[in-house]
C-alpha cells in the first residue's frame, strides 16, 4: 500500500503524519480516514479550493488534473506548480509527500 506523508501543519496536523492509503483513494478520503481533518467546504465535489494541498514528492505519479480542477486551483491561496485539490487527486501505487497550505480561501470557516 502506498504511504502518504503529511508534513506538519500548525493546526491540522502539528506533528505531521504518515499513513497508508489504498490506490484509487482520493488524498482527502485517506486523510479523513486517519483523523487528518482537511477542510472540504463543498463536500468533496470539486466546487471550492478548501482542500488544496501541495504534493512535495510523487506529483508526477498522479493522474493529470481535469480542466475544472485547474480552473479552481487558479483561485487557491498559495498556488504552486505541484498544487492539487485533494478531493480530486487519487493515490496511485507510489508514495506521496503532502503539504497542507497554511491558509485556505474559505469565508465560512469558523476556525479562521
Amino acid at each position: 500500500m502506498p504511504t502518504l506523508t503529511f508534513l506538519p501543519h500548525e493546526e491540522i496536523c502539528p506533528d505531521g503524519a504518515i499513513i497508508e492509503a489504498r490506490a484509487g483513494t482520493t488524498i482527502i478520503d485517506a486523510a479523513l480516514e486517519h483523523g487528518i481533518a482537511l477542510e472540504h467546504a463543498c463536500e468533496k465535489s470539486c466546487a471550492c479550493t478548501t482542500c488544496h494541498v501541495i504534493i512535495r514528492e510523487g506529483f508526477d505519479t498522479l493522474a493529470p488534473a481535469t480542466e475544472d480542477e485547474e480552473d479552481l486551483l487558479d483561485k487557491a491561496w498559495g498556488l504552486e506548480p505541484e498544487s492539487r485539490l485533494s478531493c480530486q487527486a487519487k493515490v496511485s501505487a507510489a508514495d506521496l509527500v503532502v503539504e497542507i497550505p497554511k491558509y485556505t480561501i474559505n469565508m465560512v470557516s469558523e476556525s479562521h
